[in-house]
């Protein structure tokens, strides 16, 4: 399997990418390359790729079958080492002499993504982040903060499948005004019911949908919105020192969520226009959604992951607008005191009014 290797030009030490900028930096000797002067190495990767045969076999040890299912092995160009990774693995570090390292079949052909955004913000944002998380959890226990660690930071190249369509819908709905009036003998109440009709197209481009099965859905589409205009042509470079995935689920599997974003999307957009009605409700959804076109592009995303009390915590952030959001424990003894607190102010706030009342009387 092939590998693609950033080095120094000046120690040889492996050169990562640098988030927020378009620099290749090196670590030990501070040399700094343009990730544009890295091209022609793109272009040769993508015209000569070399077509090796997967070795699975360890020295001294075999795989049993069920391990080498949707395994691959991989040999460090750097130390001799060997990485294990799945078979959708496209870009990691060597566990041994940490070389960046890039699967570079994974993204060749037509597995090339059509476009990528390069992260925007390094590590120490992601961090910073979770820490103004924990801060607005009111209910969060304070020996999660002080006891937990984070076990693993990564910085993860996203496989999406980005869908272009327009959506043609109808929608009626039953719609009510309320009209109230009073003279010196009755209240008066009038209600009129009338049927509304919303009928039109709208354009969707670049809907995003996840496309690794690794990587929980609900969750990446919590970080969005990527900001699409960013977006670049596919560069290897991008990837050295990060984490990459190929997409292990098709745009053909894919498509059906994102018909499903578009049709709940259109809904959300009709339902804005029928304004100035009492009650508005639905009686007949009729949208389609038509294809225009996919792209496939790799999307940034730091995850982070931790275990407390023996439950695992996944926190993501997005790479390139720096949104950031995950699940965190309640602390039980907190929240019976909180709702206690409530609970009391609204008696409080009962008694008072009943004994207003009592004195009005």
């Amino acid at each position: 399997m092939s590998l693609l290797e950033y080095k120094c030009p000046n120690c040889g030490a492996p050169i990562t990418f640098q988030p927020g900028t378009r620099e290749m930096v090196c670590p030990f000797c501070e040399s700094v390359m343009d990730v544009e002067a890295l091209k022609a190495m793109d272009d040769i990767m993508a015209q000569d790729l070399e077509s090796e045969e997967v070795d699975w076999g360890y020295e001294g040890e075999q795989w049993r079958p069920d391990d080498q299912k949707g395994m691959a092995v991989y040999s460090c160009k750097s130390c001799g080492g060997e990485i294990v990774g799945e078979e959708t693995l496209g870009a990691t570090s060597c566990p041994f002499c940490g070389n960046p390292v890039v699967m570079a079949s994974r993204f060749a052909g037509a597995l090339k993504p059509d476009m990528m955004i390069p992260f925007k913000l390094p590590k120490e944002n992601a961090l910073d982040a979770l820490q103004k998380h924990y801060l607005k959890k009111k209910l969060l226990p304070k020996v999660f903060k002080d006891s937990n660690h984070i076990q693993e930071v990564k910085g993860v190249y996203v496989p999406f499948w980005l869908y272009n369509a327009d959506a043609s819908g109808r929608i009626d709905y039953n719609g009510t005004k309320v009209r109230r009036w009073s003279d010196s003998n009755y209240n008066y109440t009038e209600t009129s019911t009338f049927r509304i009709t919303r009928e039109g197209v709208i354009g969707f481009d670049q809907v995003p949908v996840d496309g690794s099965k690794a990587i929980d859905d609900t969750l990446m589409e919590s970080i969005e919105p990527f900001v699409m205009k960013d977006a670049e042509d596919f560069r290897s470079a991008y990837l050295a020192g990060f984490f990459a995935n190929k997409y292990d689920v098709s745009k053909e599997e894919c498509s059906q969520r994102a018909n499903e974003r578009i049709k709940n999307s259109t809904v959300t957009e009709f339902a804005k226009t029928v304004t100035g009605y009492a009650t508005v409700t639905p009686v007949s959804v009729n949208i389609r959604a038509i294809p225009k076109g996919v792209k496939y592009a790799l999307l940034p995303v730091w995850l982070l992951s931790t275990i407390w009390q023996e439950k695992s915590f996944v926190f993501a952030m997005n790479g390139q607008t720096g949104k950031f959001v995950g699940d965190l424990p309640l602390d039980k003894a907190a929240r019976r005191a909180w709702f206690l607190k409530l609970f009391l102010i609204a008696t409080g706030v009962a008694i008072a009014i009943s004994q207003l009342i009592i004195t009005i009387m």
